[in-house]
């Protein structure tokens, strides 16, 4: 990331849209495109690991501690 940063000059007549010319080769420096669907479905997909991790580390803090429950003495 820092390459393109140190290269990249926004300033000069040959930066247009995120394409600018270097060493006489064209570089593409736009961002991924991505449309809303494709987005959607990600964010879609990140709350269903989320939720995922979330139980099993509920799983994990019951089983711990019934654990300890069972290690008491009346």
């Amino acid at each position: 990331m820092a390459y393109k940063q140190l290269y990249k000059d926004p300033s000069t007549n040959n930066y247009v849209d995120g394409l600018y010319v270097r060493n006489g080769r064209l570089i593409n420096d736009r961002p991924d495109g991505e449309s809303g669907i494709a987005r959607a479905a990600s964010i879609k997909r990140s709350i269903k690991n989320d939720r995922k991790i979330n139980q099993i580390a509920e799983a994990i803090q019951l089983a711990e501690d019934k654990k300890g429950f069972n290690q008491l003495e009346f």
